[in-house]
């Protein structure tokens, strides 16, 4: 059995959630694992997130309840939270999501069982905005390898097929290893640092469903005003994604010559594939414009 007395912390960001919060909540408390902390940075919620939050803060004293004094945008916001941890282990959790009783004590037995992993991810069902849940289950074993060469293919063939796979960003973690990772606010951030994450460590994996989570299917417009950047890099998010990824791969200490290369070499695969993908798509769009208009 999981270690009883290991701390772990759940990290909630929110904004002008007070309708959703007390659901996911509910979800944390119930949880098998009793000894954690939850962490909720409130972003300058201008519904009664704040209300909501204190009441449940207040009957809680694992709930710790942070409110931002401005928005300080989607991005700064989780990684305020995330800093906030104290536990040995830690995870994000979204304000419409839900865990399963045991979503804690299942990830944290595979830390247990292998002391090299930085980061367990789980199934995820993801419930889409018709209503409709789904879920991908992973088999992969690559993510689990003692070469951060292995690791970074894998993670960049899912980026390039069906990330829904896995959800890395919302997996338990190993706060001293992922904490220090550094973040910058920009379209398809949360596919850079699982990038990152792939080459600092082993990965394990519970393939059973452990947790639901909202799944919006936005448009990179949207989610830029969402994120607060600029307009323009919504035609550039491919570009500026691939820099980078290498712009890490050059920096980080850990890999030696021979592996720099194969990771850049695996960058430059990924973005021709992502661009091969984009022009696709957007033929595609052209057409059914083109199809449309002579109708």
């Amino acid at each position: 059995m999981p270690s009883s007395d290991v701390l772990i912390s759940v990290c909630l960001p929110v904004r002008n959630g007070a309708e959703r919060i007390t659901s996911v909540v509910k979800s944390i408390q119930a949880q098998e694992h009793a000894e954690l902390e939850l962490i909720i940075s409130d972003n300058a919620s201008t519904d009664d997130t704040e209300g909501v939050c204190r009441e449940l803060a207040a009957a809680d004293d694992r709930i710790r309840y942070f409110r931002q004094p401005e928005n300080v945008g989607l991005l700064n916001n989780f990684v305020f939270a995330g800093r906030q941890a104290r536990g040995t282990f830690f995870r994000w959790v979204g304000d419409d999501d839900w865990l399963s009783p045991h979503c804690l004590s299942r990830a944290l037995a595979e830390f247990e069982r292998d002391e090299r992993l930085i980061l367990v991810t789980m199934g995820v069902q993801f419930e889409l905005e018709n209503g409709v849940t789904e879920t991908a289950p992973y088999h992969g074993t690559a993510l689990a390898s003692d070469d951060p060469i292995e690791r970074l293919s894998e993670m960049l063939r899912l980026l390039n097929t069906s990330y829904a796979l896995i959800d890395p960003l919302y997996g338990l973690m190993r706060r001293e290893t992922i904490i220090p990772i550094p973040r910058r606010n920009m379209l398809r951030e949360d596919q850079i640092f699982a990038a990152k994450m792939a080459l600092a460590g082993p990965w394990g994996h519970v393939p059973e469903a452990l947790g639901r989570r909202g799944w919006r299917d936005e448009s990179r417009k949207v989610l830029g005003r969402r994120l607060g950047v600029p307009a323009w890099t919504a035609h550039a998010a491919t570009t500026l994604q691939g820099v980078e990824l290498m712009r890490w791969v050059n920096g980080v200490d850990y890999l030696e010559p021979e592996q720099r290369r194969q990771a850049r070499a695996l960058v430059y695969r990924w973005y021709a594939g992502r661009q091969r993908r984009d022009w696709g798509n957007r033929g595609k769009r052209l057409a059914r414009i083109a199809k449309l208009s002579k109708a």
